[in-house]
């Protein structure tokens, strides 16, 4: 895989918009292991090798363990592994990106608002709309994974 274009360099008052978002939910008080592994998993979601790639290893530097790491995309089936808040953080991720096939039901709605307030639910909506839109550069500016680059 290669790069198309450096979208930042290309465009980088578009990305420091961008940028404005990401330290906006890294501000928001939301834990940042929690937001992480939502990135990754809306990541994983739409495919993106690039921020996959980045943010399995963010969380391992963070700490999180492997057995962790490599339960995200079947966190429903991981039992206690995962928190209550992680678990209802997963979910609304999921809802929002497949927002195309989900419609985001208030059943997802009421779930990820008995684990969040408004406050927190919003940050989080925003940190999974500004990851599903990294991952929309990513993949169609073909990012290289930090592990590709170094193969």
């Amino acid at each position: 895989m290669s790069n198309r274009i450096d979208y930042a360099a290309a465009s980088p008052d578009g990305y420091k918009a961008f940028g404005g978002v990401y330290l906006t939910v890294l501000k928001s008080g939301l834990p940042k292991e929690l937001v992480d592994i939502v990135y990754l998993r809306v990541s994983q979601i739409n495919g993106c090798a690039f921020c996959i790639d980045m943010h399995s290893r963010d969380l391992l530097r963070g700490g999180l363990s492997v057995e962790k790491l490599v339960l995200v995309p079947v966190w429903h089936d991981a039992g206690p592994v995962f928190t209550a808040r992680e678990r209802a953080a997963l979910a609304w991720a999921e809802s929002v990106t497949r927002v195309a096939e989900s419609g985001v039901p208030d059943a997802a709605y009421e779930s990820a608002a008995s684990a969040f307030n408004d406050k927190e639910l919003a940050d989080l909506t925003y940190a999974i709309g500004l990851m599903n839109a990294f991952n929309r550069f990513g993949i169609a500016f073909r990012s290289t994974p930090a592990a590709a680059a170094k193969a």
